[in-house]
């Protein structure tokens, strides 16, 4: 019951329409809409009811006290937002996975796109495992002077093959 239209009063700005850069570093590809929720102090609320209210205003105000957590978690990822999938180079999503922080990507499944059969179903990588890497993954992109970083392309290599099982 969290949402105030139950009141009986219309609610505008809940999810309001933004634009965002298609692509930040190439500007003239243009911008495309999206939407994110607004804090609650944002939200614009009729002072006359629009209907019929299916809860009194203090029942519902009495309930916000007592609903069940949201959902979201207290956990902290440190690569959150960093990361893309190899395969399909969707931002991978952070998530928990036997009380560990990991990040997968399901490869289509959370999107209206259909995903290439040739693709493995789901991508999770553990975040201590990829942390525990990040010297290698250094080496390979920052390169030594000879031009490769010593063992860093087996080390990834190992790991993708691993998570794709």
């Amino acid at each position: 019951m969290a949402n105030p239209r139950y009141t009986g009063h219309e609610v505008w700005n809940r999810q309001p329409s933004a634009y965002d850069l298609i692509d930040t570093s190439n500007t003239g590809l243009g911008h495309r809409q999206v939407q994110r929720w607004s804090l609650p102090e944002d939200w614009v609320i009729s002072e006359r009811p629009a209907h019929e209210a299916l809860v009194s205003q203090s029942d519902f105000v009495a309930v916000q006290g007592i609903r069940a957590p949201s959902g979201r978690s207290n956990h902290t990822y440190r690569l959150a937002g960093l990361l893309r999938c190899g395969s399909c180079h969707r931002r991978l999503e952070s998530c928990w996975s036997g009380n560990r922080a990991a990040y997968r990507c399901r490869h289509g499944h959370t999107s209206a796109s259909h995903a290439d059969p040739q693709r493995p179903k789901n991508l999770y990588v553990r975040e201590d495992h990829l942390v525990a890497r990040l010297p290698a993954l250094y080496l390979l992109l920052a390169g030594e002077p000879d031009g490769r970083a010593p063992g860093a392309e087996e080390i990834i290599e190992v790991e993708s093959r691993a998570r794709t099982r």
